[in-house]
């Protein structure tokens, strides 16, 4: 649930992104309860959650999903900034915001898969998810895995 005055996931990408994104991106990130490094050693909690994490802070499942909600939003909010969304179908929002969330706003927006989306090339954009699988300067299997699926859902092959 949002806190108040924010907006809630699903008033900024729409419901059906919204319930996609809050059952793939936990599917991705796993839930720990208790935070540790993830593979490349930034101290990661809940589902993925890097914002003001510290090693060792302990989480209840519900904190969790209140934090993968609220982080979804904020960074459904980054997404829409550079990229807006309301040209975009909703599993094209699904699939950059699940991207955004795991690589970073910032690595979104600066990104050529953001350039061609404000192209117009959603085809080209989607084909660019597939680029990203390396991490720390390794590929890493999850990333193979997480991008694959993105890259279906952003191409309309998984709803």
């Amino acid at each position: 649930m949002a806190r108040p005055g924010k907006k809630s996931l699903a008033a900024i990408v729409g419901a059906t992104a919204a319930a996609a994104l809050i059952t793939i991106v936990p599917k991705f990130e796993g839930t720990v309860l208790v935070a540790a490094p993830d593979p490349i050693g930034i101290v990661t909690a809940c589902m993925g959650d890097t914002k003001n994490v510290k090693l060792g802070q302990r989480f209840t499942p519900q904190e969790c999903e209140q934090r993968l909600e609220q982080r979804l939003a904020a960074h459904a909010q980054d997404v829409d900034r550079c990229t807006p969304l309301a040209a975009m179908t909703w599993y094209q929002r699904v699939a950059f915001i699940s991207f955004a969330y795991n690589a970073g706003a910032t690595a979104y927006c600066g990104s050529t898969m953001a350039r061609k989306v404000r192209a117009g090339d959603y085809a080209g954009a989607c084909a660019e998810l597939s680029r990203w699988t390396y991490a720390g300067g390794r590929q890493l299997p999850g990333l193979v895995k997480r991008r694959a699926t993105e890259r279906a859902i952003c191409e309309g092959k998984m709803q």
